[in-house]
């Protein structure tokens, strides 16, 4: 056995301990790392082939893996846009340098800019939201994505389009008789308009017309927007318009392309009686006042809706999702996110809920997997081992001092 190649083994056991004692160290630092999968090392011995009855002593090697498949527990917090995913997937977030990555922390923050950014600074991606379909995805590839930003969101107002009115005529009210009712609805700018609604008796029985106006605050100027004749059966129900439909026409408050424009509104009146029973309205009209966003909300399918305070709940955004078939062999990058590997496989592209891929809890952060005490004691065993390592080279320099020594 060679004096040289003891030293070198003990040099190589040292090596091997240094690197196992850098993983627990980067363990322990990350241990309340939002997101975080634990490195450990896998030893391998390294045998060299004996030749005429003398041994050749080898040495060790090392092999760092992650447990990125390992997940971690749960911490709740108050931020609906802190993001955990319950079970198999990746959020797909953006760095500065344009590319997709991967990463289970889910510590999402709204920025001025209006995109959602984790601790790291890596921008949050997905779908724009359809309520018709869902959006095509690129199941091996991040084409399609974009940039979940908010800003857009900031402040609305809905117009409105349609409404429904019901109202009992009474029956027993002598010709002529004429009664109005109000609803607001609202223009393309949020502004509120006031549409008087008013009913008239004709000469013949159960045969009432029906005017629809706007009259300007201002100039005082009034406009129709929809007139019809409501028949009534003798049970008192509507049959004039068969389907119970008002039509108004729309109109334009003002001159050139920015003035606001109240769009044209189908307003159901099929819950219109004629009794005899005193005059009576109950209606409404879809639409909204400009309302600032007071919130976020995030479904367990990724649904991204934003709140605003006057209760409206529209969703915008769909948090796209991505897996590997080997997330253990994902490249671990700085920032807490990963890259492809050739050992990984392809990213295939999802949604949360779907086969294969977990659920999204908001208000929650996925804790790191590190277990102190386990690093701890690898710690320990490492620095145990270091040691006796340290001894095997110290013994083999001390062997070859006596042998330099035989010549004096």
């Amino acid at each position: 056995m060679s004096l040289y190649g003891t030293m070198r083994t003990g040099v190589s056991g040292m090596n091997a301990q240094s690197n196992r004692l850098s993983a627990v160290a980067d363990n322990i630092a990350n241990a309340n790392t939002t997101g975080y999968k634990k490195a450990s090392t896998q030893f391998s011995s390294l045998i060299l082939p004996s030749t005429g009855g003398a041994y050749n002593s080898g040495g060790v090697t090392t092999d760092v893996r992650y447990s990125i498949s390992a997940q971690g527990t749960f911490t709740y917090t108050t931020s609906a846009t802190d993001l955990a995913i319950n079970g198999n997937g990746f959020f797909i977030v953006q760095g500065a340098d344009g590319v997709e990555y991967l990463t289970r922390a889910g510590a999402f923050t709204p920025m001025d800019d209006g995109s959602l950014r984790n601790t790291a600074g890596y921008k949050l991606m997905g779908y724009e939201y359809s309520s018709t379909a869902d959006p095509t995805i690129v199941i091996n590839g991040y084409d399609g994505l974009s940039e979940i930003n908010l800003s857009d969101g900031a402040l609305t107002a809905t117009p409105s389009t349609e409404g429904e009115l019901a109202v009992n005529l009474p029956s027993n009210e002598a010709h002529p008789y004429s009664k109005a009712t109000s609803l607001v609805a609202y223009d393309s700018l949020g502004n509120t308009r006031k549409l008087d609604f008013t009913y008239s008796t004709t000469a013949t029985a159960g045969e009432w017309d029906l005017t629809v106006t706007y009259t300007d605050p201002v100039s005082g100027t009034v406009t129709t927007l929809a007139a019809e004749t409501l028949e009534f059966d003798n049970t008192g129900n509507l049959i004039t318009p068969a389907d119970g439909m008002l039509s108004t026409a729309g109109m334009t408050f003002g001159v050139g392309a920015g003035a606001p424009e109240l769009s044209a509104l189908d307003i159901n009146l099929a819950g219109t009686t004629q009794l005899n029973k005193e005059f009576g309205a109950d209606g409404d009209i879809n639409g909204s006042e400009p309302s600032e966003v007071s919130g976020y909300e995030i479904s367990d399918d990724g649904i991204l809706s934003v709140k605003y305070d006057n209760g409206d709940l529209i969703p915008k955004f769909r948090i796209a999702m991505a897996n590997v078939q080997s997330p253990d062999n994902l490249t671990p990058l700085a920032g807490n996110i990963y890259s492809q590997s050739n050992e990984s496989g392809v990213i295939v592209m999802g949604y949360a809920g779907n086969s294969g891929y977990g659920t999204i809890l908001s208000g929650a952060l996925e804790d790191s997997n590190v277990d102190i005490a386990e690093e701890l004691t690898s710690m320990i065993e490492s620095q145990r081992n270091y040691t006796a390592n340290s001894k095997v080279f110290q013994t083999g320099s001390e062997l070859m001092d006596v042998l330099v020594n035989l010549v004096r």
